[in-house]
């Protein structure tokens, strides 16, 4: 129990305090509430038209936070943790689909993926993020995930990545190793299939694929077009329009190393189809089978001939026995004339060598100051003169050196007389 105080005198004052000054304040309306009153004012909508579009947005929010089915596609963990400290000016030989989250994926990505996986980066690795955990030095990393959702959203930036994404390529399997060929070869062709202009691309197949099919899944491969172009690993062409031909000399440079790479690239294929092809026991096993039918309708043919068929080969026996001996006969013949030629061949420049010789064995006549033009003429002489006549001087010569000079004064009044060789030019033998 307590007791009430007293109440003063009508008309006395008990004040013990005195008010502060008046202040203009500015206050802004806040809270769900007012936004949800403001949102159907301006949109002049109704209270039961806003709770209709409020009940549809929940609806989707419930639906857009239900399990993905794309989540367990995309990376948890960054596929290469070494991409956090990439240099983002370098970008370029960054994984882009591992910084995307979709290592795992990579080409077989469709756009929606792209978008989901870029949504999931960005709240993970937004610098705004990070700092909060206190690492803002991972800036540079946001700026690739930046840049790979430019280029895997864009189709044709695309393709160029794809064209040189190294890390999607399945490499055969080695040499000599011991595997099952359709396990080993299949993931291979399928990685290869991406870079057709034609598809779909006919699959490997298994064992039991029918031979037509096995031969066309390797004739659509050895002359399957790639739109493989390595652009993406062009040099950056410089935007410096004030320096022309510098700007072509990259341009005519990155079109060289780009038909290089794609030259390389098609002898690569074109190795890999026929290594699979000499490896693949579906075509082992048709080629044995082509040789027995071969060998039995060869057996069936011959059957009832057996016969015949001895006194064929006894008889193709002679033939070749006397084919042989024919040609052994012509091989005999065909050396004899060969050496009977060469033996005339030798004999002719031994002929030559001899009237060459003559000027200086007789002591160029007694005109030993004439010497250079007395070898002259009669190496004149020696290149005019026909067979008959080479032997014919030559044997006088052999004969009687002595009258050389006779001889061969003889035969170029002979040349001169046919035309064969004007007497001006051989003065001393005319």
């Amino acid at each position: 129990m307590f007791s009430l105080p007293v109440l003063p005198a009508e008309g006395a004052s008990t004040a013990t305090a005195k008010f502060t000054e008046a202040v203009r304040r500015p206050i802004e309306p806040v809270g769900k509430d007012f936004l949800h009153h403001a949102t159907r004012t301006l949109r002049n909508h109704t209270w039961s038209e806003f709770e209709k579009i409020q009940a549809e947005q929940n609806v989707k929010q419930v639906n857009e936070s239900a399990v993905d089915p794309d989540e367990a596609l995309f990376d948890d963990e960054l596929a290469d943790v070494t991409l956090l400290a990439h240099d983002p000016r370098d970008w370029k030989t960054a994984d882009l689909y591992a910084a995307m989250g979709l290592s795992k994926l990579r080409y077989r990505a469709t756009e929606s993926q792209i978008i989901k996986s870029h949504r999931k980066q960005v709240v993970k690795y937004h610098p705004d993020k990070q700092s909060q955990h206190g690492n803002g030095e991972q800036d540079g990393f946001f700026k690739i995930i930046q840049k790979a959702f430019e280029y895997l959203t864009d189709k044709n930036k695309r393709l160029q990545y794809d064209s040189c994404d190294f890390v999607a390529d399945v490499p055969p399997p080695k040499k000599g190793s011991k595997y099952d060929f359709f396990e080993a070869w299949a993931p291979v062709f399928a990685s290869e299939a991406r870079f057709s202009k034609k598809q779909p691309v006919p699959e490997l197949g298994d064992a039991t694929t029918p031979k037509k099919d096995v031969e066309q899944f390797y004739a659509f491969w050895n002359r399957m077009e790639s739109w493989r172009t390595f652009e993406f690993l062009d040099e950056d062409v410089p935007d410096d329009s004030s320096n022309r031909d510098h700007k072509r000399y990259i341009e005519r440079k990155n079109k060289s190393a780009r038909d290089k790479k794609k030259s390389a690239d098609n002898a690569r294929l074109v190795k890999l189809v026929e290594r699979a092809m000499s490896e693949d026991p579906r075509i082992k096993q048709f080629k044995e089978e082509e040789k027995k039918e071969k060998e039995r309708k060869k057996w069936e043919k011959e059957a009832g001939a057996r016969a015949e068929a001895e006194a064929k080969a006894k008889a193709e026996a002679e033939a070749k026995a006397k084919a042989e001996a024919e040609a052994l006969s012509a091989a005999s013949a065909k050396a004899d004339k060969k050496k009977s030629k060469e033996a005339a061949k030798a004999a002719k420049k031994k002929n030559k060598r001899t009237i060459r010789n003559v000027g200086k064995e007789q002591d160029y006549f007694g005109n030993a100051d004439q010497a250079t033009a007395i070898d002259e003429q009669i190496g004149l002489i020696v290149d005019s003169l026909n067979d008959e006549q080479l032997v014919t001087v030559a044997d006088k010569i052999k004969a009687n050196a002595a009258d050389a000079k006779a001889a061969l004064q003889a035969v170029a009044k002979e040349l001169a007389d046919a035309g064969v060789l004007p007497a001006s030019v051989v003065p001393y033998f005319a």
